[in-house]
């Protein structure tokens, strides 16, 4: 699949290089792990105050369907530009040995990956979760950490029962009292079940960060071919990228309004509650705030390999140097977000 949209890749590096050429801004198709809501306000931020346009870029941002959606669009070279869940790209490059995407930014330095339960159906902690049913949509980027979740917290899997459920009926389910748990994105998932009239004291979030997992989450790719012939651009998208996320840290409301001009459906309040709940559990942790956004600790990685292997049998174990790259984050200080 790789090798056959070669040629396709090529012609869209030829492209943009012309778009240069002739002094107009190069497309850059940016492909979302999913819908437009809160946590999606840095781009839209980054477009609306100038910062790509600052760097020569004209980008569009295209909606994802879930964790593993934006890898192969990247890989193929049908966006140059992605977000995706880094640990579901290690075993797409384990699967697809030398595939042309890498990680270039790393943006949810702790991981939204949660189990969500619900008190009044007897699950708050890790340990509740034996004897009942958790709800899990296969493609879910929580879903796929969840064996090395039950390992670091010693839970019977056998005594769990799993019911496979799509993504639209995932927090129905939770709130109508089909499922006693469900996997996903901390964020996406509270606020979702706040919407459908579950109390608020009734949800019980399990970050996996929390209780054991030392996971990085969600992180800019990129095509390592059109990234070898456009650098300065990858840097350029990356240094706009990061003061869109200063713009929505400093003014929450901003961020969910620009959702909320891209989704006209979209709740403005609920998701500048989902934005700030980004921010302040993902985005802004203790060592942004010290060093900045974007880096990838290599001693970190390790171990967060090891956990992707208690669940998964490598059979082309990337290096690290293959998963991530730090060489085309600016380094002028744009990476500092307070």
């Amino acid at each position: 699949m790789i090798k056959a949209l070669t040629l396709a890749l090529t012609l869209f590096a030829a492209g943009a290089t012309s778009a240069l050429a002739d002094g107009h801004a190069t497309k850059v198709p940016f492909a979302l792990d999913w819908k437009f809501e809160g946590p999606s306000a840095a781009y839209f931020a980054a477009i609306d105050n100038g910062h790509f346009e600052a760097e020569g870029l004209s980008v569009d941002v295209s909606a994802g369907k879930g964790s593993l959606d934006a890898i192969p669009k990247v890989a193929t070279g049908a966006f140059p530009v992605g977000f995706a869940d880094i640990n579901s790209l290690v075993k797409f490059l384990d699967q697809n040995p030398g595939a042309p995407v890498k990680a270039v930014m790393m943006v949810y330095d702790k991981p939204p990956f949660a189990v969500v339960g619900r008190a009044s159906q007897g699950v708050s902690a890790p340990k509740d979760l034996e004897g009942k049913t958790l709800g899990a949509p296969p493609p879910d980027g929580a879903w796929a950490q969840f064996p090395a979740f039950a390992s670091a917290n010693n839970l019977d899997v056998s005594s769990i029962k799993v019911e496979p459920v799509g993504f639209p009926t995932r927090e129905p389910m939770l709130a109508e009292g089909q499922v006693d748990a469900i996997t996903g994105f901390s964020f996406s998932s509270y606020l979702n079940l706040v919407r459908l009239g579950v109390p608020e004291d009734d949800i019980k979030v399990i970050l996996m960060a929390d209780h054991g997992l030392e996971l990085y989450g969600n992180a800019i790719i990129v095509n390592t071919q059109w990234a070898a012939e456009n650098g300065d651009k990858v840097t350029g998208f990356l240094r706009a990228v990061a003061k869109g996320w200063k713009d929505v840290i400093a003014d929450p409301k901003m961020g969910a309004e620009a959702v909320a001009k891209r989704n006209p459906a979209a709740d403005t309040a609920l998701e500048q509650r989902r934005l700030q709940l980004a921010i302040d559990a993902n985005v802004l942790t203790a060592k942004v705030k010290a060093d900045g956004m974007g880096s990838v600790d290599t001693a970190r990685m390790e171990k967060a390999m090891e956990q992707i292997a208690e669940n998964y049998e490598f059979q082309n174990k990337p290096a690290i140097a293959d998963i991530f790259t730090a060489e085309f984050l600016p380094d002028d200080g744009s990476l500092k977000l307070q």
